[in-house]
């Protein structure tokens, strides 16, 4: 049904491209500033690298963040101005995993010759990571009749992943603007630094830490940032899954390890009840145990943005919450 909406919409979309600007886009591959620039993201991460990479140039680029009203990834529809938008922009980037099923079609809607289109997943290539289903978790109704592997989609909240990104995202755009690629270049390794030093203080902190393993009452996307630094987890449900209850299976078994490791903290999403965090708490033996939030950066906002929100800044919070968690 999602797909019959979508191709529908897409039809419309043909339409009022073809009747206004007659099938003919303006197109510029020997682009010489950004004045005119327009790149298009669909989450937030995304929209922050390209705003450190092109730093003072920002003012003259029209950037879009696609995702901007606190729908996730995995939730979110687009709309005709949205597929307009992409049809039309030079630089266009997306995850490019399951939830990114309608980019395919919305790409063939493009008057832009030129465009460059990123997908992060395939920039990472074989160090993405098939979806787990690790021990304990609650497995969605579909899961057993499926026979394609499912990709974890959030290689953001990798410090690694993102320095390969902001790499190659940088590249892409002094292709495409090289009057700005001496100062984009420079922007970039400022940033990797920047990004390589706090990976030195999250590899500070697991060492220091008095334990290795998190345990989230809610969905788990952080298995890039786990693996990053040799953590343990265990979750309600994975980190695409739709499910939002959990089985009294679940609970029992996630209470349990709160008691066994002697954890002091049951961790979930930004913006999530904590109706199951709670549950798991209440049903352990263990008595001090609080709640702690980490954040995903799937429903952040341009609104967020507005007041202070960075990729690193977010993930500098993340780093505080995962060094009282693991102590």
């Amino acid at each position: 049904m999602r797909k019959m909406i979508f191709a529908a919409l897409c039809l419309t979309v043909s339409a009022v491209l073809l009747s206004g600007c007659g099938g003919n886009a303006a197109s510029d591959g020997d682009r010489t500033d950004a004045e005119s620039l327009s790149v298009v993201t669909t989450i937030f991460p995304e929209y922050d690298w390209v705003k450190e990479i092109v730093g003072e140039n920002a003012g003259n680029m029209e950037l879009t963040l696609l995702l901007d009203n606190g729908v996730d990834l995995h939730s979110y529809q687009p709309t005709a101005d949205d597929i307009v938008k992409i049809s039309e922009c030079d630089i266009f980037i997306y995850v490019g995993g399951e939830s990114d099923e309608w980019v395919e079609d919305a790409l063939e809607e493009s008057t832009n010759e030129d465009r460059i289109v990123i997908s992060l997943l395939d920039v990472l290539g074989d160090s993405v990571r098939e979806e787990e289903l690790a021990e304990g978790m609650e497995a969605e109704e579909e899961e057993a009749d499926e026979e394609e592997a499912e990709y974890d989609e959030h290689v953001w909240l990798s410090l690694r992943n993102a320095e390969v990104l902001c790499q190659y995202i940088c590249d892409r755009l002094c292709e495409m603007d090289e009057e700005g690629s001496e100062l984009y270049a420079a922007n970039t390794a400022d940033y990797l630094e920047k990004l390589s030093e706090l990976d030195v203080q999250y590899e500070a902190a697991v060492a220091a830490a008095a334990r290795s393993t998190l345990l989230f009452g809610d969905r788990f996307p952080f298995r890039y940032l786990v693996d990053d630094y040799g953590l343990d987890y265990y979750a309600a449900f994975a980190g695409c899954s739709a499910e939002t209850e959990a089985s009294f299976e679940t609970i029992a078994f996630l209470a349990g390890k709160v008691d066994e490791l002697g954890l002091t903290t049951v961790l979930t999403l930004e913006g999530s009840a904590h109706d199951i965090a709670e549950t798991i708490i209440s049903t352990a033996d263990s008595g001090d145990v609080q709640i702690l939030s980490m954040d995903s950066m799937q429903s952040t906002t341009s609104a967020d943005v507005e007041d202070g929100a960075t990729y690193l800044s977010i993930m500098e919070n993340n780093l505080t919450v995962l060094t009282q968690a693991l102590n």
